[in-house]
């Protein structure tokens, strides 16, 4: 059973609801009648007006028949759209909203609409970004939801499904942060860490093992650059035990300490995590984004991402030239963070 399979058996063990403010595009809707054949959700929600509906689904080849689809009309939802509203107005007024107005017209962008029926309840997750930039996504997220409790950026990890098991034997590794922020803090690194165990409980389960990684092993290597990772790791072992967390961390590590047993003996012996992590932080985006992107390429692993991590509520962003296929495969990580 490959990850997704395993993922979306999860999915069919609860009963969620996602919300899809993309039905304009033929491969949302194509997406929710095979969110919903499988199970992966409850009951799938699509934001697009009758006559979007119409041209896609047609488009898409696609009936709802005898699915727990709805097609929902965010333009004409008055009352709904209302009740949306005043609650961004709640949200924003202290940020510079200046009236109500502005917050109903806020709501007729169906991004916006989508998050606030998360932010309000109504789902419990919301896939997006086929059509929508992700700018304009995390723009949308963070007015709506802002981050989870304790933690204050938004983040994002890639899941490396790997070929064959690497070196410790894992088959499913976390990198983070490949996607959104481009150069970290060491304060930042710790938001990162914590969000992306999170990421991996809720999918994954098991043992979450962080390894905060460098050019620099355990001092082998002096640099201002070493020196800010292994403050990351300090400060995140420190908010693990204040919040009495489920996992381990350890670093500085290279690479091949953080993966290679044999490796991580040798370089950091007694280490709980050297040669046995699941996790990888990187220092920055560029390092994050190079290493998801040879690990794919060279090894020829299976790359989900980038899965939006830090939220207060499960949002994930879509690439503009993904699949159907994709969407359900982005959807049923959705729903594993919505378990949590």
């Amino acid at each position: 059973m490959n990850l997704l399979e395993r993922l979306i058996a999860k999915t069919n063990t609860v009963k969620k609801t996602l919300v899809l403010p993309e039905g304009h595009d033929p491969r949302v809707m194509a997406a929710a009648a095979k969110i919903a054949k499988k199970g992966i959700a409850a009951k799938v929600i699509v934001l697009a007006t009758p006559a979007e509906a119409k041209e896609s689904m047609d488009k898409a080849n696609v009936s709802f028949d005898g699915l727990n689809v709805e097609v929902m009309d965010h333009l004409a939802n008055k009352p709904l759209a209302e009740k949306l509203a005043a609650h961004l107005f709640e949200r924003r007024k202290a940020k510079g909203m200046k009236d109500m107005a502005e917050a109903v017209k806020a709501v007729e962008n169906r991004l916006y609409f989508g998050n606030l029926m998360l932010a309000e309840g109504l789902v419990d997750g919301m896939v997006a970004g086929s059509i929508a930039s992700t700018p304009d996504m995390l723009r949308a997220s963070f007015h709506c939801l802002g981050t989870a409790k304790g933690i204050k950026i938004g983040s994002s990890c890639f899941i490396m499904d790997l070929p064959k098991p690497a070196p410790n034997g894992e088959d499913v590794l976390f990198y983070a942060d490949c996607g959104v922020n481009p150069c970290p803090t060491a304060e930042e690194l710790v938001d990162i860490a914590i969000s992306t165990a999170q990421s991996h409980k809720a999918m994954m389960g098991g043992e979450q093992r962080i390894a905060f990684l460098s050019f620099s092993t355990k001092g082998s290597a002096k640099h201002e650059l070493v020196d800010k990772m292994v403050k990351a790791c300090e400060l995140t072992k420190a908010r693990i035990a204040e919040l009495g967390l489920p996992y381990v961390a350890d670093g500085e590590l290279q690479a091949d300490a953080a993966l290679v047993p044999k490796v991580g003996a040798s370089k950091a012996p007694g280490s709980p995590v050297a040669g046995r992590a699941n996790i990888l932080i990187f220092p920055d985006l560029q390092a994050g984004n190079i290493s998801y992107k040879l690990t794919e390429r060279l090894a020829g692993a299976i790359a989900y991402g980038p899965i939006l991590q830090g939220l207060a509520k499960p949002v994930n962003d879509l690439s503009r030239g993904c699949s159907a296929d994709d969407i359900v495969g982005v959807a049923a990580i959705t729903v594993c963070q919505a378990i949590g």
